[in-house]
């Protein structure tokens, strides 16, 4: 197939990767089973920011991971980057089963799960920042509208396989299922030749003075920063709206098990609608009006819900954070390779990628201590507000001259 054409299969390989690799954003629909596991079963108390946190640390350890493998992508290629971090995936769920405390779930969900999925992540997206140099933030933004859409499946089948065989069965059946799809999706990846471009295509590699820049070029820049902050404020948001979906519907809004998890699922279209379309708004807009868009986007949608909670609302306000999210995914790695180029791209976007686990472990956690000190969910809100404000502020730093 020439490479114009073949180029758009990776792209749904891709997309098939991160819909196994995303399943963690399912996590809501475990927390009521897991609490109830270790209550019951084992007899150990946990409290709510204790069953968030394996989420927190799944996550941390997918951003830390990122920047450690980036620099193996060209030794390697995309597919053994992707084989490994998917088996590695799949192990981190399948041992997550016989975790007997809520510890040994940090650690074998948590620290091999997360690993895994750091691992593999950034292979299809660097495969798509190169393969399509005239569409980038597009094509990153449809690889990862697969982790984005996950929880629409993985949740409700989750939700499913729990009353069938347990929470415990069900991650077991995940990371089988995890293990087999990453192999064999991840075997026809290979970056493009070296210099090679699309046809008709002679735009620049990136948009600014600043083309082609290595990590520690790159580390230098204000806009590095600048980039860094937004990403993490965005995150946050996102995560922890993820993080604590279910449990919000239920306990300030009152809906009923079934619903909330169904609205996961529905929330997760979102979650990965926003990655294509706020990555074409970041090649068509810039990055800097596209972030100023997301923030005002997840400030509105906060105070929304922080003043007048109520079913819809609550529907409409998760829907836009969820969506947020996913555009900050697609927004700082087409950003990445927008402003600092592609030499050094899977390094360069590692390090930015930290934001996203600083956020995976702030968000959550935040979320879980104003639950512990108020006794709801409601007062997150109007901290996320604050936040989105600040965020809007940094992200007029983003904009090119």
């Amino acid at each position: 197939m020439e490479a114009e054409k073949g180029r758009w299969i990776l792209i749904f390989m891709g997309m098939a990767i991160n819909l196994c690799l995303g399943s963690v954003y399912s996590w809501s629909v475990f927390v009521g089973p897991l609490t109830e596991y270790f209550t019951k079963n084992l007899g150990e108390a946990v409290t709510a920011g204790e069953i968030l946190m394996p989420f927190s640390v799944f996550l941390a350890f997918f951003a830390i991971a990122m920047p450690l493998t980036g620099k193996y992508l060209d030794t390697y290629g995309p597919r053994k980057i992707i084989i490994a971090g998917g088996i590695l995936t799949g192990l981190g769920w399948i041992l997550a089963s016989y975790a007997t405390s809520v510890l040994m779930l940090f650690i074998l969900y948590g620290f091999i799960g997360g690993l895994g999925v750091g691992i593999a992540y950034g292979a299809p997206v660097a495969a798509a920042a190169r393969w399509f140099p005239d569409r980038r933030g597009f094509a990153v933004g449809l690889v990862l509208l697969g982790f984005g859409f996950s929880a629409f499946i993985t949740a409700n089948l989750a939700g499913y396989l729990i009353t069938l065989t347990g929470v415990m069965g069900t991650f077991r059946i995940f990371g089988f299922i995890f293990i087999i799809l990453t192999v064999l999706l991840a075997l026809p990846f290979k970056f493009p030749p070296v210099g090679w471009i699309p046809k008709g295509y002679s735009g620049p590699a990136c948009t600014t003075e600043v083309c082609s820049l290595d990590l520690r070029s790159m580390v230098r820049t204000g806009r590095f920063y600048a980039l860094w902050i937004c990403y993490f404020i965005g995150c946050l948001a996102g995560l922890m709206a993820i993080s604590i979906a279910k449990p919000v519907g239920a306990e300030v809004v009152g809906i009923e098990a079934a619903l909330g998890t169904l609205l996961v699922g529905f929330f997760a279209i979102f979650n990965g609608g926003g990655r294509p379309v706020f990555g074409a708004l970041t090649d068509k807009i810039n990055p800097g009006n596209t972030a100023v868009l997301s923030f005002l986007l997840i400030g509105g949608a906060s105070l929304l819900l922080g003043l007048f909670p109520s079913v819809p609302v609550y529907i409409f306000a998760f829907a836009l954070l969820w969506g947020c999210l996913g555009g900050w995914l697609a927004i700082a790695p087409a950003s990445t390779a927008r402003f600092f180029g592609t030499s050094d791209y899977p390094r360069c976007y590692g390090v930015i990628f930290l934001a996203y686990g600083a956020g995976a472990i702030a968000g959550p956690q935040i979320a879980g201590y104003i639950r512990e000190v108020t006794g709801s969910y409601q007062g997150v809100f109007p901290v996320v507000a604050v936040l989105a404000a600040f965020g809007l502020i940094v992200a007029f730093f983003l904009k090119e001259k």
